[in-house]
């Protein structure tokens, strides 16, 4: 072929390959065909991360206000999941720490996030039904297993349709007539639409000389007042040491010990239920329980569930950022598995340092959107090793203003108190100790 004529071909060649690529450009069931990929769908993407971690709390019959399990449910939802996850109100974890710090954690990551925001903006398509995950499953009975005893409120308790319903307080007896070791326990609501959160104590009278305390609290207002002093709180006779032991609230998961640990339970206790209940608009009736099962035998570790608290504070009326502290003391050696911060609708932050005996300091938790609504044990997933001599300060920060849309009366001065109206600057930690 004489040279002109090939060259001739070549720029026709280029010029339909230019007009191709950009017929592939411009139509649109091309490009709609190469970007479809791209686009998240609930059955292969958004399904997962729900099913991880969302339908615990939202699924038929339990607190949350929809379920989230499948597509007709989740997609009316689409835009306002991405709402309150972008604004961190859910999922309900209140912890500032890195990804990985605690082993009962409910975040997403940023990659999630970003899943959700990509789904919802598209239409919030549903996606080829064959890529959808099986739905999780929930156990019928107890998370823990079968428990080796179960006690249960000695009646039931009748909760109204409407209005505010004061914390109630339940004393099972045990009728333990030697030490027990505590593996796990589980607090199971009786009506999960009514019960918003049970503390769990155990409350027994003291039973001898042990191993020295490990903790030493370090002011003088470490001290809970007398019940006569503590709200609806019915008074018991004779001096009582209390732990808490476990807690239920959206969310939370129940208490196993990890294996060599255990807590133990002194002969003689009673179990103190402290139960917020919340009404629904339809009266109805709860006999909420609790679950516990033993260590086989002894452990080499010692759990122990204990406190430190300021109780004699005043928050003043209008106050949007009083700071209430307080710290405590290692007396020895300690491993420290978690902690528990404790105040009501008042508290806005939290915040927790150690200082070791050479002086250095460290955050070991900072919670910087504290939620009464959400009762939560941070639990590490490495625990501490703590030496004798350190220490740990707590700081609480509260909100008692008109911009604080949970403050009951922002026109008082605040004390301490069991109501939901007064406060609490109160943590609870768990932690071991060798036995001995």
């Amino acid at each position: 072929m004489p040279s002109h004529n090939r060259n001739r071909w070549l720029v026709l060649l280029f010029a339909v390959s230019l007009a191709l690529a950009g017929a592939i450009e411009t139509n649109p069931h091309v490009q709609g065909a190469s970007q479809a990929a791209d686009v998240p769908t609930f059955t292969r993407d958004i399904a997962p991360i729900l099913y991880a971690n969302c339908v615990e709390c939202h699924r038929a019959g339990e607190i949350a206000p929809m379920s989230l399990i499948t597509y007709p449910e989740v997609r009316p939802w689409a835009k306002s999941i991405v709402r309150q996850v972008d604004s961190g109100v859910m999922p309900p974890w209140h912890a500032d720490a890195p990804h990985g710090t605690f082993r009962n954690e409910r975040s997403l990551s940023m990659a999630q996030k970003q899943l959700l925001e990509r789904w919802a903006a598209a239409g919030a398509p549903e996606g080829n039904p064959a890529d959808l995950p099986p739905a999780p499953t929930f156990a019928a009975g107890w998370r823990i297993g079968q428990p080796d005893t179960v006690f249960e409120m000695q009646e039931d308790y009748a909760v109204p349709a409407k209005g505010t319903v004061e914390y109630e307080h339940f004393y099972i007896p045990t009728n333990f007539t030697e030490e027990k070791w505590l593996q796990a326990i589980e607090a199971r609501p009786g009506n999960r639409l009514l019960v918003h959160h049970i503390l769990v104590y155990y409350e027994t009278p003291p039973d001898g000389p042990r191993t020295p305390p490990v903790l030493q609290p370090n002011r003088d207002d470490s001290r809970i007042p007398p019940p006569e002093q503590r709200g609806n709180r019915p008074p018991r006779e004779g001096n009582f040491a209390s732990r808490l032991l476990a807690t239920y609230a959206p969310g939370t998961n129940p208490q196993v010990f990890p294996a060599g640990t255990a807590l133990r339970l002194p002969p003689g206790g009673v179990l103190h239920l402290q139960m917020h209940y919340t009404a629904n608009g339809k009266a109805g009736t709860d006999r909420s329980t609790v679950g516990l099962i033993f260590a086989k035998e002894p452990p080499e570790q010692e759990i122990r569930v204990s406190q430190f608290l300021n109780s004699r504070f005043t928050i003043p009326a209008g106050a949007s950022n009083h700071e209430v502290s307080t710290d405590v003391t290692f007396a020895q050696d300690a491993t420290l598995w978690g902690l528990f911060p404790h105040t009501h609708v008042r508290g806005k932050r939290w915040s927790y340092e150690l200082e070791l005996p050479d002086g250095s300091k460290r955050s070991i938790l900072s919670v910087p959107r504290y939620d009464f609504n959400w009762q939560t044990y941070y639990l590490y997933q490495q625990p501490m090793q703590i030496p004798k001599g350190a220490r740990i300060r707590s700081t609480a920060w509260y909100d008692n203003s008109t911009a604080n849309r949970s403050n009951p009366d922002p026109s008082i001065n605040v004390k301490w108190g069991d109501q939901t109206w007064e406060e609490m600057q109160y943590t609870g930690i768990m932690y071991s100790v060798p036995r001995k």
